[in-house]
């Protein structure tokens, strides 16, 4: 758009418009709410109120600011647009008018180099009138119209935009200048302005979706920068070009739509967006399907909202089992999908077609066939195949089966397989080939979910099973079984016990007869014939066996066919066996002990028998006349049915073990008998009643096992005493062995050795060695034992022999004495190996017991006799070997 012309002159001050004509080139496209002009009306009165009209109210309006603003939106035509703006005094009804021409502004590229030299001023407003003889100035703001200017223009750069003035630069030297964003602010440097001219002009091409509109504010200051005029504000916006082509959100937009949907049924919606202005065409975007791909049923299957981008159904005929998806290029075009100047790109919807059960399952055969081996279950006899056109493994598709007939007692059952879709007819109950031979069965095949509703399809398809029951050769079984036989035991071996038979269930089979034979027969009392099953006995039949459990004996018979293969079946046969009287009584417990006197004398005993009652007890007991002895000596008396006490008749029985026989009888009829030897042990007993004879009993009661466990408990005992002694003395060699080294607390070089005197020191220095060769001064009790030792050591093995003083008066040097003890020490096994104090002891010479070195004197060994040493005792024996026995 082209600066708004706008001209001010000085004038002296009359009321009214500054002219009658007001002319002004504005934008083609008008939008309602646009501010076109300013217009100047002149009051010498500035309390005047004025109001401005339009002769085209329904076009434009005019505020009491004077600006005038577009009513609506409209495109001015290329004649120019005149219409009159009036002002009217609300006090005086005095009215003022002036026509307005709107001149629509030429397009950019065909301005002429003139017409973009061609620049307007916008002059700071002022106004002034005469009051009280002199002149007075006032000011107001004016809303300057925005000035467009078209984004990507082409310049030349810097371009005139318009020239800002100042009605007083005609008196003062003014400067101008522009502040905001774009001049002064980020983006710096957009928008100059020359201080002298106050000539605004852009520096560069402009973007409309970067930045699409800069408020600048121009500024007038005298030379010293004191503001002269208020600071007006300049509105440059950008027009918008269409240099932006449509954007789709995604390339490729994917949506569904149930098979069988009416017309005009919501699929989905496509969204482009245009970085141009969406208010005006460059933005405005129109949608169109291009093409569709595939064209059946028919090639305008969908429409599209060219406004909002929402697809819909237009065609009925979607069949998901014809055509799963369609493919559509879809088309967004902005200037209002002008096809010539608008700018446009594509996307592509991809719509799935949904799956509804509008396909009954359907049996592929009217009639399916199977068989089945009678008697077995859990097994498939039937596979039913059906077709679906459905998406398969959804429930639209997913077969569910049930009979319908031909199956009252329920043997059957149909199992969907859920891969295949087929149903599995099993055996759930064994079938008897000799009562059913053959089943027909009716099935019927349905969908999970049921039909989509209008369609024509049956709901469920049906179809028959017949199924053939194969004859197989059976197990025979005993009748009945088990079975039971009462019997009284004793029977005899060879007696015919009964006859144990078996059934075939084959009827329609050619076989032989069974043959019998013995399973199981714990006891081996029976044997069975293989032809016609008659049972006898082998052995006795006892009921008191340790096979018989509560009276009853089991064994097991099988019956064989010879079918093929050949089968057989197990029968038991079960004896319930009678009691008889065949068993004498007997004593319990077989041994007893009792003291030697009557009290406390009394053993309890107790009959036992293996039958039962009445066959048992209660039970009589009584000793036999023979020997006389027995009943002289003891007496029995019954305490109950099963229970007697066995006592002394005398008053005093000798220590021992004595048989006892004593006769039972039991309630039988007839009646059993038996005597039973009790053997009695009979002691000497404290007054408690226990046995004190130990020897005795041990010896009367104590078998030849139990001596022998004890004697060898003490061989072990005296094994384990022997090896602890000879364990011991090991380890006393040992312990000696070791004491060879020097005791750890005698060496010198680690240990501090404590003396009871120490010396003078330096003054200390005389020394009386008389003292030393003096032995007759020394007390004889203060006289040491024979030989040289050591003190700082304990001895360990038997000490060296050391030489020894003689007990002469006048022994000899002192030093050959050191010497020879020092000799002595060398060749000592237990002396430590590094040097130490020896301590030589004086024996002296006033003993009256004398002197025992001649025992070890060779020069006087051969003058004493030793063979005394072998009376001594064996201790003494070693010496004696030494010294005795002569001169070997």
């Amino acid at each position: 758009q082209a600066p708004i012309k706008a001209t001010c002159e000085d004038m002296l001050c009359k009321t009214g418009f500054p002219e009658d004509v007001h002319s002004a080139v504005v934008s083609r496209s008008v939008h309602g709410g646009q501010p076109l002009l300013n217009v100047r009306f002149q009051s010498c009165d500035g309390n005047k109120k004025i109001h401005f009209g339009s002769s085209e109210p329904e076009d434009f309006r005019i505020d009491e600011d004077g600006v005038v603003y577009a009513e609506r939106s409209f495109q001015l035509s290329a004649e120019p647009t005149e219409f009159v703006v009036s002002a009217q005094d609300k006090e005086t009804q005095e009215e003022w008018q002036m026509r307005v021409k709107l001149t629509p502004e030429p397009g950019f590229t065909e301005a002429s180099e003139k017409d973009q030299k061609k620049i307007e001023d916008i002059i700071f407003p002022w106004q002034q009138y005469k009051h009280s003889s002199h002149l007075k100035r006032q000011k107001r703001d004016w809303v300057i119209p925005p000035i467009n200017l078209p984004e990507n223009s082409r310049g030349p750069f810097p371009q005139e935009l318009v020239r800002i003035r100042s009605d007083r630069d005609k008196s003062l030297s003014l400067r101008y200048s522009v502040t905001g964003p774009g001049a002064d602010q980020p983006p710096t440097g957009i928008f100059i302005i020359n201080p002298i001219s106050g000539q605004l002009s852009v520096t560069k091409p402009l973007d409309r979706e970067q930045i699409a509109s800069f408020h600048l504010r121009a500024h007038a200051v005298d030379v010293n920068g004191n503001q002269v005029e208020n600071p007006i504000d300049i509105v440059i916006n950008v027009i918008d070009m269409n240099d932006n082509r449509p954007e789709f959100l995604h390339q490729v937009w994917n949506g569904t739509v149930p098979e069988g949907s009416k017309p005009g049924t919501y699929v989905m919606t496509v969204t482009a967006i245009d970085a141009d202005d969406p208010n005006a065409q460059n933005g405005m975007l129109r949608y169109r399907i291009l093409s569709q791909a595939p064209s059946s049923p028919s090639p305008n299957m969908f429409t599209i909202n060219n406004e909002t981008g929402d697809i819909i159904t237009v065609a009925a005929g979607l069949d998901r089992e014809k055509v799963q998806q369609y493919t559509l290029i879809i088309q967004a075009t902005d200037m209002e999908g002008n096809p010539t100047y608008g700018l446009s790109n594509t996307a592509t919807a991809v719509i799935t077609v949904t799956d509804v059960n509008d396909n009954p399952p359907e049996f592929t055969a009217m009639t399916f066939y199977g068989e089945v081996p009678e008697n077995r279950v859990d097994v498939i006899v039937a596979n039913l195949t059906v077709t679906d056109k459905d998406q398969p493994h959804t429930p639209a598709w997913n077969a569910m089966y049930r009979m319908t007939g031909g199956d009252p007692t329920g043997r059957f059952t149909i199992v969907t397989d859920p891969n295949s879709n087929d149903g599995l007819v099993t055996v759930l109950k064994p079938i008897d080939f000799e009562t059913n031979r053959m089943f027909i069965l009716t099935v019927a095949a349905e969908n999970q979910v049921p039909l989509a509703k209008g369609i024509q399809h049956p709901p469920q398809s049906t179809a028959t099973v017949s199924i053939t029951v194969i004859d197989v050769n059976e197990s025979p079984y005993f009748v009945p079984n088990p079975k039971l036989v009462r019997q009284e035991e004793g029977l005899l071996a060879g007696s015919m016990l009964t006859t144990f038979t078996a059934q075939d269930p084959d009827r329609y089979m050619q076989q032989t007869s069974l043959r019998y034979s013995k399973l199981s027969d714990p006891a081996n009392w029976l044997k069975i014939d293989p032809v016609n099953g008659q049972i006898t006995t082998t052995a006795v039949l006892d009921r008191e066996s340790i096979y018989v459990q509560n009276n009853m004996y089991n064994a097991t018979f099988l019956a064989s066919d010879n079918g093929i293969p050949p089968m057989s079946g197990t029968g038991t046969l079960q004896i319930y066996l009678l009691d008889i009287n065949d068993n004498a009584p007997q004593v319990n417990p077989k041994e007893a002990t009792t003291c030697e006197t009557m009290q406390p004398n009394a053993i309890n005993i107790t009959a036992v028998d293996p039958d039962i009652d009445p066959n048992a007890g209660p039970f009589a007991f009584e000793l036999p006349d023979t020997p006389p002895s027995i009943k002289r000596n003891w007496t029995i008396v019954r305490i109950s049915g099963d229970h007697a006490q066995l006592s002394l008749r005398i008053r005093f029985l000798e220590a021992g073990i004595y048989d006892v026989p004593i006769i039972i009888t039991d309630s039988g009829n007839p009646h059993a008998s038996s005597t039973s030897v009790l053997k009695v042990k009979v002691c000497q007993c404290d007054i408690n009643g226990d046995c004190t004879d130990v020897d005795r009993i041990v010896g009367a009661g104590l078998g030849t096992g139990a001596i022998i466990a004890i004697l060898l408990c003490i061989i072990i005992l005296l094994i384990l005493v022997l090896m602890f002694v000879v364990w011991m003395k090991r380890r006393d060699k040992e312990r000696q062995a070791k004491q060879l080294l020097i005791d750890p607390e005698d060496d010198v070089r680690d240990n501090i050795l404590k003396y009871d005197e120490e010396g003078g020191g330096e003054e200390d220095q005389d020394y009386d060695l008389s003292q030393l060769q003096q032995p007759d001064t020394v007390e004889p009790d203060a006289i040491k034992p024979v030989g040289i030792r050591r003190l700082d050591e304990r001895p360990i093995h038997a000490e060296p022999q050391y030489p020894v003083r003689s007990a002469a008066p006048h022994p000899g040097d002192i030093g050959d004495f050191i010497n020879e003890g020092l000799k002595a020490a060398d060749n000592d096994p237990t002396a430590p190996p590094y040097d130490s104090l020896l301590v030589f002891d004086y024996e002296g010479s006033g003993s009256t017991a004398g002197s025992l070195s001649s025992l070890n004197s060779s020069s006087s060994g051969g003058e004493q006799d030793y063979d005394y040493l072998n009376d001594w005792g064996p201790r003494f024996k070693k010496l004696a070997d030494m010294y005795g026995g002569g001169d070997d």
